[in-house]
């Protein structure tokens, strides 16, 4: 029997596994952080055999809660990631399972490996109504692309608007990669109505993957230089966060009118959107703005619900190194940060997969829909934010 975990996206370390019946395990920090709960590894050898695992420093990860009432993804084809019980009992996450093929895969989600996202970029160079922009290197000299839909039909309304939607900036949030790669799959079909009224209306920038270095690493929250990627744009530096740095600039370039940053919650078992109400100078009209997309999402999909969340801030006291605080001062949009579970959704669980990578993926077609219903509003102006923290 033995537990490995040096491929794309492994974390785990092993303190005993010599006996099926008592597998000790412990989640390897992010580098040069302290934050840790991302696990993904692979054991062989114990077909037929019950094996009872235990993480040992689960309690101390950086969201414990998240352990509670959690159900581990397991998958012997890497493909269909399935849900297995688990308790935390002290310290320790324990749950014991039987393998019934020679090799099987637990995660603490369904991973988006590197190679995956590799092929969903270089795949859409054959769209005509797609480019692709390397935006620069990452600190571990990986390529960091930026993709534009935008289709300058005869029919295209004047003044586009600029709709910017970024995903994992930490990258154990693999949920978020999943949902855009539904979200792509839908911008690519330029035969569906949603896609061509999309795009008569605005151009879309999507930078798939925030966070190659720590896709890579294993990492739950941070990049190669250690740095929480959603802390660090108010000032950052090529240095420490290139990543945060260059996108900053691509929107310089292009301005925003619209920004959604996707993300995955460990504790909450529920899809929510978070918005910027802690800026200085917000009002009812961004109140509107804000309340009339998260609405439209809570129609348009089951899973999307707008009563659990975070509290919102008050004004004047937005977090600028945040990516949306930051944007909608600086841009004068709509800036949202939406959230999907680990765990499953309260109101529409789903006992075999729990949330999922499907589920993500469809979710994100709502929000299209719901960003088309917002460009059909007029609500979608410019307020002077800027310095308006």
């Amino acid at each position: 029997m033995e537990i490995t975990s040096n491929f794309d996206g492994g974390n785990i370390e092993v303190v005993a596994a010599s006996d099926p019946a008592d597998i000790q395990l412990k989640i390897r920090l992010d580098a040069q952080s302290d934050f840790y709960q991302w696990f993904y590894f692979r054991l062989t050898g114990a077909k037929g055999q019950e094996c009872c695992f235990k993480i040992l420093n689960a309690a101390g990860a950086a969201y414990p809660n998240g352990f509670r009432n959690y159900r581990v993804c397991y998958s012997y084809n890497r493909e269909q990631w399935l849900r297995h019980d688990t308790e935390l009992e002290g310290d320790n996450l324990q749950f014991r399972f039987t393998p019934s093929q020679d090799a099987v895969y637990f995660a603490y989600f369904a991973p988006y490996p590197i190679a995956r996202h590799e092929k969903l970029v270089a795949r859409e160079q054959s769209a005509d109504h797609c480019s692709l922009q390397l935006l620069g290197k990452t600190l571990d000299g990986q390529d960091f692309d930026k993709l534009c839909f935008s289709e300058p039909s005869p029919g295209s309304r004047p003044g586009k608007k600029q709709c910017w939607m970024i995903a994992r900036q930490h990258p154990g949030e693999t949920m978020a990669e999943w949902w855009m790669e539904g979200c792509i799959n839908q911008l690519l079909d330029t035969s569906n109505e949603l896609t061509r009224a999309l795009l008569e209306q605005c151009d879309i920038h999507l930078v798939p993957n925030m966070n190659p270095d720590g896709s890579s690493r294993g990492h739950l929250r941070t990049n190669a230089a250690g740095r929480n990627l959603n802390r660090e744009w108010a000032e950052p530096s090529m240095e420490y966060s290139p990543e945060v740095f260059l996108v900053k600039e691509a929107m310089k370039e292009t301005g925003v009118d619209f920004l959604l940053d996707v993300h995955g919650d460990e504790s909450l078992p529920y899809c929510f959107i978070a918005g910027t109400e802690g800026l200085s100078n917000w009002d009812a009209a961004e109140q509107a703005k804000l309340d009339f997309y998260r609405n439209v999402l809570a129609e348009l999909n089951p899973d999307f619900q707008t009563e659990e969340g975070y509290p919102a801030k008050q004004p004047g006291q937005a977090n600028l190194t945040m990516s949306t605080a930051q944007t909608a001062s600086n841009h004068g949009c709509l800036a949202m940060t939406l959230e999907m579970p680990f765990k499953d959704t309260t109101a529409t669980p789903d006992s075999q997969y729990g949330w999922s990578p499907q589920r993500s993926g469809q979710l994100a077609v709502s929000c299209l829909q719901a960003l088309a219903a917002y460009l059909e509003s007029g609500l979608m102006e410019k307020t002077d934010r800027r310095n308006g923290a």
